[in-house]
Order: structure tokens, then sequence, then C-alpha cells
């Protein structure tokens, strides 16, 4: 749990404390992309041992239906009845872009397809982007359930090889008459955890704290105070 716009930092935080833990940090289209946006970007360089799930159904839903970073331009609601003027963030174009080294997307409205991705996100060993097209029933009347049927597909079935990061590149771009999910790019590096100096003698939990000594109280008081 965390405030809003900040799961991923919190998620981090327990991935440092005991890196044996699998972290999944749930997020929205709202906090995830926009106040959580510097999270996530970092979150992508550093490829700590993460899944992140961001449920994106592209309005605010929680706080009455604003347009969000992933409302389609021109998009309406009470508190924008001109319509977004803003163009729509672009999730998987930006985690590619900060190398992010799993990049995948899939849908509510098919739960065995989402059931897979899921599991091949936590099974993945760095930081996970889902991004999960779910419509908002009660203030998206446009990305519906019908809208997303007639246009999602799986680009394994196309035959994508999810390690040529430019055919992602060109996937992340597609939206409109046919929008792609599934594993669009991954990639094996070491983590964060690996590279963590603090780390290398096992989770920080596990450690016995050791008593400082009187000496060491007054160096560290006349050092800082």
């Amino acid at each position: 749990m965390g405030i809003h716009g900040r799961p991923l930092a919190v998620a981090s935080g327990f991935e440092l404390a005991n890196d044996e833990l699998i972290v999944i940090a749930i997020t929205g289209d709202g906090d995830g992309y926009s106040i959580g946006g510097n999270h996530f970007i970092h979150a992508m360089r550093r490829n700590p041992n993460i899944t992140h799930i961001a449920q994106n159904n592209q309005v605010y839903a929680l706080t009455k239906g604003q347009y969000s970073p992933t409302s389609e331009k021109g998009y309406k609601t009470k508190t924008s009845p001109y319509g977004a003027v803003e163009p729509p963030v672009n999730p998987l174009a930006l985690a590619l872009a900060s190398d992010a080294s799993f990049v995948s997307r899939t849908f509510a409205g098919n739960k065995q397809h989402m059931a897979r991705i899921f599991k091949e996100a936590i099974k993945h060993r760095g930081y996970a982007l889902v991004d999960v097209l779910q419509p908002c029933i009660i203030f998206n009347r446009l990305n519906t359930y019908d809208w997303y049927k007639a246009r999602v597909f799986d680009v394994e079935e196309e035959g994508h090889d999810r390690r040529d990061r430019s055919a992602a590149w060109e996937l992340a771009q597609m939206w409109g008459d046919r929008i792609p999910m599934g594993v669009l790019y991954q990639d094996e590096r070491p983590i964060y955890e690996d590279q963590e100096v603090a780390l290398s003698n096992g989770p920080l939990v596990k450690r016995e704290l050791e008593a400082l000594t009187p000496e060491q109280v007054e160096r560290l008081k006349a050092k800082f105070l």
C-alpha cells in the first residue's frame, strides 16, 4: 500500500529490504503515468525486480471522471466540457524509451490472456510493465469492452519477436483500428539488486544489527551534529 502516485517508490523499498519477495505494484493510469510519472521512468532505468500492473481505463475513475494522462485528445468530461487539449501519454513507447526490460499490454476483457501476461511479468527478472486496458463502465463511454474487442490483437499470434526492439517500437505506436497486446519487448539484463553492494550479503531484513560502540556514537555526533 502507498499514497497516490507512490506505489513504485514503496515497492522499490520493499524489494531493497528483502529481495527474496515477489513484489507487485498496482497503479492506475492516473497515478502511475501522471503524479507517479517520475517514479515510473526511474524504476525502468534502475530495473529492480518489480512487476508493475497499471490499470489503464483512460479516465480518473475514482475522482468523478476527469480526463487522465491516457485519455484521447478531445475527450470530454464534466470538468473539461470542451475536451482534453493534450495528446495522450503512450505508456508502452515511454517504457521502451526509458529502457524497460519487459514491456507488455493486456485487456481486461480477455481473462486468459491477462493471466498469462501477469504470470510472464512476475517470472521476468527485472522491472516488468503490464499496461492493462481496463474499461471504466461508469465514466468512459468511448473506450468500452466492445470498442476494445473489435480492435485488440495478440502480437504473438502474428509472429512478433519480443527481442526485436525496433519491431516493439513500431507496435507501441499502433492505436485506433488495431491495438496490440502481449509482450512487446523483453530483455534479460542485470537487475538493480544484483549491483547494489549493500545487498551483497543477503536481504537487509535478515541481518543482525550490531550495537554501536560509545566511540562510534561520538564520531557520528561530531560529524553530523
